[in-house]
Order: C-alpha cells, then sequence, then structure tokens
C-alpha cells in the first residue's frame, strides 16, 4: 500500500518558477510512487486576504498551473480546501487542544500580526491547527515542506500526540519529506531574497508570464563588473543566474558560460540574453497549457468535482475514527 503524501498551496499571487523547481516538479514524480493529495488552500487564504472577489478565478488559475505542470488529477487527489468540510470539524476538535499562548509564539503569527496589525483574527491565530488538520485528516505520512513551514508540520504533530494520548491512538504523526536530493532554490532576480507569489513581481518569474515580460526582467537581473580573479567564487545573485541556466538551458552553453567566468572575461548582457531565450522557451508550454485549462470551465468542474470525492472520501474515514475516539458518535 502507497504511503499518504499531502501538500496545499495558498492560492494567493502567481506560482512562480520557484514554485516550480522547489515543489511542483518532484510533486509531479512523487504521484508515480505515492498516494498524494494535492489542495489548493482557499480558507488559509481568507486570514490575510480579505477581499475575496478574485478567490474563484486564482483557484481555477492555480489549479490549472499544477496540471500544466504535469500534476495527473486520474493519479493524484487534487482538490479545494473548502470542498472537504470534514477539514473544519477536524480543525475544532484540534482548537480544544492548542493553546493560546503556543499559537501566539508562532513566527509566522508574530510576522503577520506586524504586516495587518488592523485585521489579528482567530483564523489567523489558529493558521497552524487548520493546517494540521489538513494533513491529519488524511492520515498523511509525509508532508513536503520548506523550512519556514517546519514549526507547523511539528505543531501539527503535537496536536495529534496530544489527541491520542487522550482519546486513544487515532492519528498518523506525519514527517517532513523531501522527495530526492534535488531541493532547488530560486532567488528573486534582485538578489533580494527568494521570488515571491505576491511580493517584488519585477524580480520573479511568473508561470504565467509572456516571453516578451520574462526577456525583460532577466535583462534586467542584478549583476556585477565581473570577476578580477580567475576561478573566483560566485556571489549569490550570480550563481542564481548560472542556476537558472543549468535548469534550461544546453550543457553546452552552461560550459561555456562558467569557463566565461572563470577566465574573467564574463559578458553578463550576452549572458542574460540566451538564459532569456532559453527560459521563454521552456515555460512557454507551461504558460499555454495552463491557459487552456482556465478556458476550459467544464474540464475544471469535473477535475474539482473528482478531486473532492476522493479527499472527503479519505477524510470522512479518519473524521469517523475521531468522533467515535473522542465520544460523539451517537448512532
Amino acid at each position: 500500500m502507497k504511503e499518504i503524501v499531502v501538500s496545499g498551496i495558498r492560492p494567493t499571487g502567481f506560482l512562480h518558477l520557484g514554485n516550480y523547481f522547489g515543489a511542483l516538479r518532484n510533486y509531479v514524480r512523487m504521484q508515480e510512487q505515492y498516494n498524494c493529495y494535492f489542495f489548493v488552500a482557499d480558507w488559509h487564504s481568507l486570514t490575510t486576504h480579505l477581499d475575496t472577489s478574485g478567490l474563484q478565478a486564482s483557484v481555477y488559475r492555480v489549479l490549472a498551473e499544477n496540471i500544466a505542470c504535469g500534476l495527473d488529477p486520474d493519479k493524484v487527489a487534487l482538490f479545494v480546501q473548502s470542498d472537504v468540510p470534514e477539514i473544519a470539524e477536524l480543525y475544532l476538535y484540534l482548537n480544544m487542544l492548542a493553546y493560546k499562548g503556543e499559537l501566539e509564539k508562532t513566527p509566522t503569527f508574530k510576522d503577520k500580526v506586524r504586516m495587518q496589525p488592523d485585521n489579528v483574527n482567530a483564523g489567523l491565530l489558529t493558521y497552524p491547527v487548520l493546517m494540521a488538520a489538513d494533513i491529519l485528516i488524511h492520515r498523511a505520512v509525509k508532508v513536503p515542506v520548506g523550512k519556514d513551514q517546519e514549526q507547523h508540520l511539528e505543531m501539527a504533530r503535537n496536536f495529534a500526540t496530544r489527541f491520542n494520548n487522550r482519546y486513544g491512538e487515532v492519528l498518523v504523526l506525519p514527517q517532513a519529506f523531501n522527495f530526492g536530493n534535488e531541493l532547488v532554490k530560486i532567488m528573486g532576480l534582485d538578489g533580494m531574497g527568494k521570488m515571491s507569489k505576491s511580493e517584488n513581481a519585477n524580480a520573479t518569474l511568473y508561470l504565467a508570464d509572456e516571453d516578451e515580460a520574462i526577456r525583460k526582467k532577466i535583462m534586467k537581473a542584478k549583476t556585477d563588473s565581473g570577476p578580477t580573479e580567475p576561478n573566483s567564487a560566485k556571489p549569490d545573485y550570480i550563481q542564481n543566474l548560472f542556476t537558472l541556466m543549468q535548469l534550461v538551458s544546453e550543457p553546452a552553453v552552461v560550459e561555456k558560460f562558467e569557463a566565461d567566468f572563470n577566465n574573467c572575461n564574463i559578458r553578463y548582457g550576452d549572458m542574460k540574453k540566451q538564459l532569456a531565450e532559453d527560459m521563454a522557451v521552456f515555460m512557454k508550454p507551461i504558460r499555454e497549457k495552463a491557459q487552456a485549462i482556465q478556458n476550459d470551465n467544464n474540464y475544471l468542474s469535473t477535475i474539482i468535482r473528482q478531486g473532492a470525492d476522493k479527499a472527503r472520501t479519505s477524510a470522512n474515514e479518519t473524521l469517523q475514527l475521531v468522533r467515535k475516539a473522542v465520544g460523539v458518535h451517537y448512532v
């Protein structure tokens, strides 16, 4: 029997190259070996985004881009969080085991309080509890997480342990999981942190970007005057350009610019022009497939219903065990 993997993404902002190489590419590989539940976390988005006028379009876009990147709805459960009400019920039970003090100490909560001091809502405080419910409802063994989410996963394990200690061994304790050793971190093109779904658009390559936008962004990427000594160490923003080139260009092209750098005669303008063309070629099929899917409402509706059915079947099995253990099982 295949082990269960769960992962979600908020429908805020646009998916970008960092999402693809840091997560989606590995998810496509996971679907062949694991029982995968991948979801769009629309409830989570409500904690920070009060304006929901564009929510539906964002959910559709994220689903389309996931499929365009290679996720197969027939091999995974690809669903929308709010289509699985069982998650909300487990969230309620887990909230009884989560304490105000520990939630207030969560670094992400502190960050959000600083960013939105006028909207410190209960959902924001209990975000880790809902995330735990997302994972535990499917009895996930493995959860792909980045460094910024490791504490949330540890909290999910804590909540599951408390539940099991109080009500009996029902919930599975999930483990952090990085599939393979190819964890590629993509920096922003300005050399300031990583690419972002919603910040610094000029330094981020979005999966929806047209060819000309890709070219303009890469040509504006941060560089310097070049090395002054042979075989010098690369600054991180220069290494990022080489990392991108290694991902989308032919090996001979990479070798050529590596040699130019090591020999102190690299022309960054030429390198960025080559990278821009190769990147445009790489991203075009993903963009065009995602656009086609977004324009096919019947297909998207079918995928959403299919994913919800798979997810609810799994979630209901867990919830029946939870209700019985808690004692709210009367029939």
